[in-house]
């Protein structure tokens, strides 16, 4: 489920910030793979909100 993995990302990207420093390489991409899961999480809702409206209308 995405929303374990955001959580576990999360959790990992304020260690490695933590560790290396927010400006940092492994920072800075630890952050972009969260960016891509909540992106993630964002789109799956959207799909799952139009087939719900989809099937109130038919």
């Amino acid at each position: 489920m995405v929303s374990n993995e955001i959580e576990y990302k999360r959790k990992n990207l304020i260690q490695v910030a933590k560790e290396h420093g927010i400006n940092a390489e492994i920072t800075l991409k630890c952050s972009q793979e969260l960016d891509m899961l909540l992106l993630k999480q964002i789109r799956e809702s959207i799909k799952k909100t139009d087939l719900l409206k989809k099937s109130k209308y038919n």
